[in-house]
């Protein structure tokens, strides 16, 4: 009897140690105002299993009371990504604040106008989805949640937004949104310009502070976005912080900077850099997302949800040249 429960025992611990880990279908987001690819974009693309990329078409902003899209795309020849496009849109939190019915409603139909539009003039092959990305909050969860249902109602399409780590962990303040599916956007866990010793894209415990009841979000489908980016942090005499998008580590490698630690410079000598005028004395700390760091958040969200696919921000060839996909 106990050589058959010693068996028993060997084969389930072969079983579990060689059951394969969940395969999690991947695509990305495309955050250009101008569509194109290079070959090193072209690859990333073509090798990811999910069958999509989102990509944003234009920002909505409320300037001086008037709904105004800012950043329209456009596109030359090299975009032909092979792949479906669901078009993203932007919206600032104030463009919901102070809104009418009629509004929404005009809102709504002018966002759906100008998809179409834009998909007609450029041939792009439009998904049934639309997704719509808003940091909403409690005072405009009402009227953010009430543009959705009528976006859904004149594009008669799927429609799906963002949501960010505190919507899910002030779920009862902030409210859940009329949709079947979300996109969790798992960075931003911090202010990049606030004094801190923690990873502003991604801190991995911060994260999980957030999504501790995560398994009990109320919408039905929830997929993942994840953070390639990475940015460098400059900091001048008076402790004052800007960013400069798309640092990595290898832009530290120049003989008028003095090596801090493996991540952060001083300025030896007064100078452009990185299209910035910056003065000897000023630092830059640079902010990147390890695999270890994404693998650790995936095993963290596999044991909220059940499945899902992860879409990485973002395609640019400065964060896709010799990264891993498949954790």
């Amino acid at each position: 009897m106990k050589a058959l429960k010693l068996l028993s025992l060997l084969l389930f611990l072969t079983l579990v140690c060689c059951t394969k880990k969940e395969d999690h279908p991947y695509t990305f987001y495309y955050w250009k105002t101008k569509l194109s690819l290079d070959e090193t974009e072209k690859k990333a693309l073509d090798g990811a299993s999910a069958p999509y990329l989102y990509t944003r078409f234009f920002d909505i902003d409320k300037i001086n009371g008037k709904f105004q899209p800012v950043g329209t795309i456009t596109k030359d020849r090299s975009f032909i990504p092979g792949k479906n496009i669901v078009p993203t849109v932007f919206i600032t939190n104030r463009t919901f604040l102070y809104i009418g019915k009629d509004e929404i409603r005009f809102l709504a139909q002018s966002i759906h106008n100008l998809i179409q539009k834009k998909g007609i003039l450029y041939g792009l092959k439009i998904y049934n989805e639309i997704q719509i990305d808003c940091d909403w909050t409690v005072g405009t969860k009402e009227d953010y949640f009430t543009f959705l249902k009528e976006l859904k109602k004149v594009s008669g399409k799927e429609i799906t937004c963002t949501l960010r780590l505190h919507q899910v962990k002030d779920k009862k303040q902030t409210g859940i949104p009329p949709v079947e599916k979300v996109y969790l956007m798992c960075y931003s866990t911090s202010s990049p310009l606030e004094n801190s010793d923690k990873n502003s894209i991604l801190d991995v415990n911060t994260l999980k502070s957030y999504l501790a009841d995560l398994d009990k979000y109320p919408v039905k489908h929830i997929e993942v976005a994840l953070p390639i980016y990475s940015w460098g942090i400059v900091t001048n005499y008076l402790g004052k912080h800007k960013l400069i998008n798309g640092l990595s580590g290898k832009d530290l490698e120049n003989p008028n900077f003095k090596k801090i630690s493996e991540t952060e410079i001083e300025i030896q000598k007064d100078g452009f850099y990185f299209g910035n005028y910056l003065n000897k004395g000023f630092r830059i700390e640079i902010e990147e997302i390890s695999d270890e760091q994404l693998e650790e958040t995936i095993q963290f969200l596999e044991k909220k949800i059940s499945s899902f696919s992860i879409i990485y921000y973002q395609l640019d060839r400065k964060f896709v040249i010799g990264q891993t996909f498949n954790f």
